[in-house]
C-alpha cells in the first residue's frame, strides 16, 4: 500500500468527489454545511495562522515538534484544526472534555503544549485554572464565540504568498512523523501519550476500509458523535474523508435521537453503552402498549434474538421475520432516520442479544475490536461477506495485520498500525512492544479457527481466595441480557465467592412495581422492597446456570443510581473505571461479603 499523510484526504477528496457537505453541524437551529473546496481553504488559511504565530514541526523529530491541545465537542473546527496542526509538522494532543484539572494538568506539562483550542466558554473557564502553571503555554482560542477570548478565525492567514508556503511545506512531510500523541485517560495510573504516525493511523484507515469494506459512496452521509478524543471516531472520520462520506456532528448526546430523524443517515459508529440506552427506550415503549400491539412487539422482538447470520433460520422463520420487519421493526427504522445501513460498534464487549436484535430488525451492527496503540483496529465483522460476521465475536482480523495468542490467551498483534511508542517513555513502550508485536493486555480465543473472540481484559482477570481465576466481563455481558439490569459489576478478588454490584433499568423495574401493584417511590425505596430483591435473586438464579461452579453469583447489592462519566465512575468511551466502583462502594461489598 503506498503510504499517505491523513492531511491528504483533502487532495483526494476534491481530485475524486468534491462535496456540498464534506462536513455539517448545526448553528442557531439550522444545519450548516462546509463543501471540500471549503475546508480545503479553510484548513490552509489555519495552517498558515499557526505557522505565523510560531508553531511548527521544527526538524519534524516528535520530541522538537510543537504541540497543539484540542478540548471540544464534535464539530468540524475540530476536524479543520487537526488536519491544520498535521500539515505544519506540529501534533494535535486531543484531550476530552471530562478530563479533570489535575490530569489536564499533567498532560499539558509533559506535552509540553504551545496552544490549545477550546470550544466552549465553559472549558475555556476549566483550561483557565490551570493555565498559569503551563510554562510552555502561548495563546488560548476558542471556537465559540466568547467575550475577551481570542477567537480561531483570527488564526486565519489567506493572503497567496502564505499559502504557497503551506503547499511547500506539506510536501516535506514524511508519513513517519507523528501526527498525534493520545492520552489514556488514566484510569491504572498516571495517562500515557500514545504516539500514532501518519503512516499509522492512514493504513489502519486503508485496511480497514478494504475489509469491511467502504466503498466510494459521495452521495451517502453518517451521524457523528463519539468523541473524537477517541482513536475509534478519528480513524472512522478518515474512512469516512477518503470515501467521500459527509459527516454530520450531532448537538450533544442528548440530541442523537432528533438529530438522527433531521439528516437521516447511512451510519454511524457507537459504543455498546449508547446501543443498550437505544434498546432500554424502544422496550419500555413496547411495555406501555396494550393488547395485541403489544403481543405483537414482543413477538417481534422474540423472533429477532433467534437471528444468526451464520445459518438459516428456515422459510417459516425467513417469512415471519419479514412481517415482523413490516409491522414492528420499520417503525425502529424510522426512529434512526430510516435509511441507516451499518453501525459500527467498538470500546467494550456488545451483547449478543442486542447484534442479534438489531440486525435482524434491518438495522445491521457490526462490532469490532482493537486498542489506541493499534490505531485502532485489529478485527471487525465484516459487511460483505455476511459469513464473515459472527455474534460473540469481534470478527477476523482485518487485512495487512498479524495476530497471534500468546500461551496465557493475550492478543498479539503485528503490523504498519501500531504505534511508534508511549511519548517520553520507552520503558512502557519495551514491555508492550517486543519483536514487533504488541501486546493488547487483552484475553482472547479463536473462534472457528478465524474469528477472534475477547474473552477480559488481562488486569481484570482475578482469582478467588480458593486460587481459581474469574473473568468478569462474559458474566456481566450475560446479566446484562436481561432488560431488568442496566449496569452490573462482579467482584470477588481475594474473597470466596463471586457477588455483583447491580444497577436496576429503573425504567423497567417501575413498569413491573406498576403491573405487580407495587406502588414506586424513589430508587432507594425501590431496591430495599423485599419484593424487587426477590425479583432480582430469581433473575441471578436464572443466570448462574450459563456460568460454572466458580463463576456463579452468590451474592448481590441493588445500587440506586446509574454509572456515568460525570459521577466518576465511566471512562469518556462509557468504559467502567472498575477501582473507582470498588472504592465509592465499598461498603455494598463489605455487606455482600459480611
Amino acid at each position: 500500500m503506498e503510504s499517505k499523510r491523513l492531511f491528504d484526504c483533502l487532495d483526494y477528496q476534491l481530485s475524486h468527489f468534491p462535496k456540498e457537505d464534506m462536513l455539517a453541524a448545526k448553528v442557531d437551529g439550522k444545519w450548516q454545511a462546509y463543501s471540500t473546496q471549503e475546508t480545503q481553504a479553510t484548513v490552509n488559511a489555519l495552517s498558515a495562522g499557526l505557522l505565523k504565530q510560531g508553531i511548527s514541526g521544527n526538524d519534524m523529530t516528535v520530541e522538537c515538534a510543537d504541540k497543539v491541545a484540542i478540548i471540544s465537542n464534535n464539530r468540524p473546527e475540530w476536524i479543520f484544526t487537526d488536519l491544520a496542526v498535521q500539515q505544519i509538522g506540529a501534533i494535535l494532543v486531543p484531550v476530552y472534555p471530562t478530563t479533570n484539572p489535575l490530569e489536564l494538568e499533567f498532560i499539558f506539562k509533559d506535552a509540553a503544549i504551545k496552544m490549545i483550542f477550546v470550544s466552549s466558554k465553559d472549558l475555556l473557564e476549566k483550561i483557565l485554572i490551570v493555565a498559569d502553571r503551563i510554562p510552555s503555554l502561548k495563546n488560548i482560542y476558542t471556537f465559540d464565540q466568547v467575550e475577551s477570548a481570542d477567537h480561531w478565525t483570527n488564526l486565519l492567514v489567506r493572503e497567496p504568498e502564505s499559502i504557497q508556503k503551506i503547499t511547500e511545506l506539506k510536501a516535506t512531510i514524511s508519513p513517519k512523523q507523528v501526527a498525534t500523541i493520545i492520552y489514556t485517560s488514566g484510569t491504572t495510573g498516571i495517562p500515557k501519550g500514545v504516539m500514532l504516525s501518519h503512516e499509522n493511523i492512514y493504513t489502519n484507515v486503508q485496511l480497514s476500509r478494504e475489509s469491511f469494506p467502504f466503498p466510494d459512496a459521495p452521495q451517502q452521509k453518517v451521524l457523528s458523535f463519539l468523541p473524537l478524543n477517541h482513536i475509534f471516531e478519528k480513524m472512522a472520520t478518515y474512512i469516512f474523508l477518503y470515501s467521500g462520506i459527509g459527516i454530520y456532528y450531532a448537538q450533544s448526546l442528548e440530541t442523537i435521537a432528533e438529530n438522527l430523524r433531521e439528516i437521516k443517515p447511512d451510519g454511524f459508529t457507537t459504543v455498546p453503552r449508547l446501543l443498550e440506552k437505544v434498546f432500554e427506550k424502544i422496550m419500555s415503549k413496547g411495555n406501555d402498549l396494550t393488547g395485541v400491539k403489544r403481543k405483537l412487539f414482543f413477538w417481534a422482538v422474540g423472533l429477532a434474538e433467534k437471528y444468526d447470520t451464520q445459518k438459516s433460520g428456515g422459510i417459516f422463520y425467513i417469512t415471519q421475520l419479514a412481517l415482523a420487519n413490516k409491522l414492528v421493526f420499520s417503525k425502529w427504522r424510522d426512529a434512526l432516520g430510516g435509511n441507516i445501513s451499518f453501525v459500527v460498534t467498538g470500546g467494550a464487549a456488545c451483547q449478543v442479544k442486542l447484534l442479534r436484535i438489531f440486525t435482524a430488525a434491518k438495522i445491521p451492527v457490526y462490532e469490532g475490536y482493537g486498542p489506541t496503540e493499534n490505531s485502532p483496529v485489529i478485527s471487525v465483522n465484516r459487511k460483505i461477506p455476511k459469513t464473515d460476521t459472527k455474534f460473540g465475536t469481534v470478527g477476523p482480523p482485518i487485512k495487512g495485520v498479524e495476530v497471534k495468542l500468546a500461551d496465557d490467551g493475550e492478543i498479539l498483534v503485528k503490523g504498519p498500525s501500531v504505534m511508534v511508542g508511549y511519548y517520553k517513555r520507552p520503558d512502557l513502550t519495551a514491555e508492550v512492544i517486543v519483536d514487533g508485536w504488541l501486546h493488547t493486555g487483552d484475553i482472547g480465543v479463536w473462534d472457528s479457527d478465524r474469528f477472534l473472540k475477547i474473552t477480559d481484559r488481562k488486569k481484570e482477570l482475578f482469582k478467588t481466595s480458593g486460587g481459581k481465576y474469574v473473568a468478569p466481563q462474559p458474566i456481566e455481558n450475560k446479566l446484562k441480557e436481561s432488560t431488568f439490569v442496566e449496569q452490573v459489576m462482579i467482584v470477588g478478588s481475594g474473597y470466596k465467592f463471586v457477588g455483583a454490584l447491580i444497577v436496576p433499568s429503573f425504567t423497567m423495574l417501575r413498569d413491573w412495581m406498576r403491573d405487580n401493584n407495587i406502588p414506586f417511590t424513589t430508587n432507594e425505596a425501590a431496591i430495599k422492597n423485599p419484593k424487587v430483591i426477590e425479583l432480582f435473586t430469581d433473575l441471578i438464579n436464572s443466570f448462574n446456570k450459563y456460568f460454572n461452579h466458580v463463576e456463579q453469583i452468590k451474592k448481590f447489592e441493588l445500587l440506586p443510581n446509574e454509572w456515568g462519566i460525570e459521577t466518576g465512575e465511566m471512562t469518556p468511551k462509557m468504559s467502567l473505571k472498575r477501582k473507582v466502583v470498588l472504592e465509592k462502594y465499598q461498603e455494598a461489598v463489605d455487606r455482600i461479603y459480611a
